[in-house]
């Protein structure tokens, strides 16, 4: 019998991968990893898998169908859920349409997998919450044409998606390197850094409460899984500065300061829209120091200066629900008899 000679000179060396523009590296090969921190990524969001029907929602459409919610205290869970609704369909196509390609790392590439699952998971999680409280789905899922605060937010972020998305993008130029900062800023740092957070503010209000316990514990995953994408999003924008340092001009980042002023102009629109009137403690006010709050963190993350000098977190008791040393097990409720595939019936 003869033995093949086997061409062992296509092996990757760990020390050749980069992030982006490494075309000349077999993107199939995983192993030797280079930049573990992404790889472990992937097995933390492995590890919070969950899908929403495992949250049962009885209690939450009791009190809906109730008069214990006052008028104030709907509008808030409808707007949060038109917003979001759609900004994970966004967020998820971002990283399919946009991000995917232009990354050339296999490991990063294996969290975006699992990150883009997780999208639609997310966007899922909606679709229940409509069925289970027989909302209209068209009303809650086109919010973002017909609901100003909303279509602003969103139309902030597809912005950034349109020139990466142009026929014949590449990041093989220092501006577009640039763009692509861009769209990994405005989408990790803006859209799941920022946008989200009144959200998560507003419906785990509910939830300390003892409200709407079941879209509660929803948010509360999928809040945890936005820490890790957050997390993520920050070392690759890390990461893609340290291998392309020319592109981190004095200009540039003064740039990605005025996107963050802007963002946070439109997240405390946002506040002020979903709370005309204060409810469970929150009124619009707390939002503009809490989204500074907020901006201030993220900016530090990417090596830029605060902007909200004495800006301070109004809801400490976020702090511990976004420290995930500090949660509680959230999936301590979940339904955990999994069937194995050799008892499936196919």
């Amino acid at each position: 019998m003869l033995k093949e000679k086997l061409d062992t000179s296509q092996r990757v060396n760990a020390n050749n991968k980069r992030l982006i523009n490494c075309n000349a590296v077999d993107v199939n090969q995983l192993m030797p990893l280079k930049y573990h921190w992404a790889w472990e990524h992937y097995l933390n969001g492995c590890a919070n898998h969950w899908m929403p029907t495992e949250v049962p929602m009885s209690k939450d459409i009791e009190l809906w169908k109730s008069n214990q919610l006052s008028d104030d205290e709907r509008f808030v869970i409808m707007r949060n859920l038109g917003f979001f609704s759609t900004a994970e369909s966004l967020v998820g196509n971002n990283i399919v349409l946009a991000i995917f390609k232009h990354v050339t790392n296999p490991e990063a590439r294996q969290y975006l997998l699992r990150q883009a699952f997780e999208e639609a998971i997310h966007t899922h999680t909606f679709h229940y919450i409509v069925e289970s409280l027989a909302l209209d789905e068209g009303e809650v899922f086109n919010m973002y044409n017909e609901i100003n605060s909303i279509h602003a937010k969103d139309a902030f972020e597809m912005e950034m998606t349109a020139d990466i998305m142009k026929d014949g993008f590449q990041t093989d130029t220092p501006e577009n390197i640039q763009k692509f900062l861009e769209n990994l800023i405005g989408y990790y740092i803006i859209m799941e850094g920022i946008f989200f957070y009144s959200g998560f503010v507003m419906i785990l209000s509910f939830h300390r409460q003892n409200k709407m316990t079941g879209i509660g514990e929803q948010f509360q995953y999928i809040l945890r899984d936005e820490t890790i994408h957050l997390n993520f999003g920050i070392d690759l924008i890390n990461g893609i500065k340290e291998e392309n340092p020319s592109v981190w001009t004095p200009e540039f980042k003064k740039h990605i300061i005025d996107l963050i002023h802007q963002s946070v102009e439109l997240e405390v629109q946002y506040a002020e829209d979903c709370l005309p009137r204060g409810i469970l403690g929150l009124t619009a006010p707390m939002f503009r120091e809490y989204v500074q709050y907020i901006a201030n963190r993220r900016l530090e993350r990417i090596g830029l200066p605060i902007q909200f000098k004495g800006a301070r977190n109004p809801f400490p008791w976020m702090s511990e629900t976004i420290d995930l040393g500090k949660e509680k097990n959230f999936f301590e409720t979940r339904v955990t008899e999994y069937q194995s595939s050799s008892n499936l019936t196919w």
